[in-house]
């Protein structure tokens, strides 16, 4: 299986400097291969492939000498970049579901990666050696598995420079069967509960790091447009969004080992965050909460452990009752489910989690039962 290992690096001045020059001559690249895609279409009706352009590379090279200093692979990895743009802009408009968004020109600053593969760079104890760039001083977390197909070095808005390693036949995790089952209902209040009653109670790294984020944010705005007080408070800002995408990563990815390493089956509900974040009183707590990203955390953990992520339909998983299976109407500010039908009293938030399991393994039943017939 391919997986991506990610560590922090270190590196001098003449190495970042070699970075930022790579950088913007890959961004020149990209913005000149768009504007000949548009160009073309707009002239000839006539669309450039991503081949064509890759073969335009060595004349281009020639006429322009300053597109010598960065590695081949890595211009065709920029070309490749504009390509799956495009193709991601004609998925969208094939779906109609959600803006088409044609691939826009780059900027310096939103330009940040570029990709190697298999030439141009060796790998000695933690230290990563590019051809052209410098030496990179790695902070080896946990050691790098399988055999590595392709290398990225990235840039964070902050500052901060990351190597990425993407590596094929990747030995899966071994984790023990578990026949265990399990319904997660997330939430606000508790970031989630589940059908055993245990509660994971909800860290909101973004309510916590408001007070600090608007001063800066306030600073920066008072700062004079390109001046270096103004690079400098926007860095400060960098840092804070940095900090708090961090904290919640790292939340997350705890929250989703321990499901994954108790429980065979997961439960949980399909829910459309996005209709969901049109709220105007919730939307800030709901996207701090990153109930979307957890969910797809435990998916792709799920499928190297060989455990099962199923998604039920979230329709009244509030509001039924968990025992005698009754709906009884009730507002969020209301956080007891009491039903006057059965007499059940329970916290609203792990009855709704009972009814999740229950319905998950009443729709993977009935699917199963589906399978073997046909």
């Amino acid at each position: 299986m391919r997986k991506t290992f990610q560590y922090r690096a270190k590196i001098n001045k003449q190495t970042e400097a070699n970075c930022l020059q790579w950088l913007e001559t890959c961004c020149i690249l990209y913005n000149l291969a768009l504007e000949q895609r548009i160009n073309a279409y707009r002239q000839d009706k006539k669309s450039i492939t991503c081949i064509t352009q890759k073969n335009q590379l060595p004349d281009l090279k020639k006429e322009f000498p300053e597109f010598k200093i960065v590695g081949s692979q890595v211009l065709q990895d920029v070309i490749e970049r504009l390509q799956r743009a495009f193709d991601a802009f004609f998925r969208r408009i094939k779906g109609k579901k959600d803006k088409a968004g044609f691939p826009r020109f780059r900027g310096r600053d939103r330009y940040d990666s570029l990709t190697l593969k298999q030439a141009g760079w060796k790998i000695i104890g933690r230290y990563l050696y590019i051809t052209g760039i410098g030496r990179f001083k790695l902070f080896l977390s946990r050691p790098i598995d399988g055999d590595i197909k392709t290398i990225t070095i990235r840039r964070t808005s902050s500052g901060n420079w990351f190597v990425c390693f993407s590596c094929d036949n990747v030995q899966a995790k071994e984790l023990p069967s578990s026949d265990i089952e399990v319904g997660l209902d997330v939430g606000i209040k508790s970031f989630l509960v589940d059908s055993l009653g245990n509660s994971v109670a909800n860290p909101q790294f973004f309510r916590q790091s408001e007070k600090i984020l608007r001063r800066r944010q306030r600073r920066m705005a008072r700062r004079k447009k390109g001046s270096n007080r103004r690079r400098k408070a926007k860095i400060l800002v960098a840092k804070a969004h940095e900090k708090i995408a961090n904290q919640r990563k790292d939340f997350l990815h705890k929250v989703a080992n321990f499901y994954i390493a108790v429980f065979g089956t997961i439960y949980v509900e399909k829910l459309n965050i996005t209709g969901m974040i049109r709220n105007r009183h919730l939307s800030k707590s709901i996207a701090d909460s990153s109930w979307g990203m957890f969910i797809e955390m435990l998916s792709w953990k799920a499928v190297e452990a060989a455990r099962k992520v199923i998604k039920v339909n979230p329709r009244n998983t509030s509001q039924l009752c968990s025992q005698c299976g009754e709906k009884v109407p009730k507002k969020l500010a209301v956080r007891v489910h009491a039903c006057p039908f059965c007499g059940l009293v329970l916290d609203r938030d792990h009855n709704a989690a009972i009814v999740i399991k229950s319905r998950g393994h009443r729709e993977q039943a009935l699917t199963d039962r589906l399978l073997s017939v046909a």
